[in-house]
């Protein structure tokens, strides 16, 4: 068992880099949407772009550098660098589709007509990010609340600048 995880671990940081993109840049895109007052229509539009635009970015970025990394030390084994590229684009996307799913769910008829899409956003985005900040426990020997309460606080830095400036921008340049 221990020989197996020791084997995965060159997907602890695509796995945990992905996941953390994916769910902070989908919110951000979502924050900066509702902060400027912009439809829901428009949110699921902008967020479901970026989450598959940058979704495939990361994970060819990283496939890319974990190339150009075992290149330059003149590793051997470049023939799997593909699968660290892999995990981070599906971490990426799986956690980036929390965000959108109060905006999904509304799309659907599932909760109605609201207007309470972002709140709801909100609240899943900060589960999602205490979750996946929690699972680093599994890797980080340190309390499982310490991680998901670290992983939060960043989210709810970049969140915040980006609804500050969707916000900014409605009020002052529009």
């Amino acid at each position: 068992m221990k020989r197996k995880v020791l084997e995965n671990q060159q997907f602890i940081k695509p796995a945990v880099f992905g996941a953390t993109d994916g769910i902070i840049t989908t919110f951000a895109v979502v924050a900066s949407v509702a902060g400027a007052g912009l439809s829901p229509s428009i949110v699921l539009i902008m967020g479901i772009a970026n989450m598959l635009g940058d979704g495939v970015s990361m994970g060819l970025g990283d496939y890319l550098g974990e190339r150009s990394e075992r290149l330059a030390t003149k590793s051997r084994e470049v023939s799997g660098v593909w699968k660290t590229g892999l995990v981070t684009f599906i971490a990426f996307v799986i956690a980036g589709i929390f965000p959108l799913l109060p905006y999904f769910f509304q799309t659907l008829g599932l909760f109605g007509v609201s207007d309470n899409q972002f709140e709801l956003s909100i609240i899943s985005t900060a589960l999602t990010l205490f979750f996946v900040g929690s699972l680093r426990t599994i890797i980080i020997p340190r309390a499982w609340w310490k991680n998901g309460f670290e992983m939060l606080f960043i989210g709810a830095t970049a969140a915040s600048v980006a609804f500050l400036f969707g916000f900014l921008v409605d009020k002052f340049i529009m």
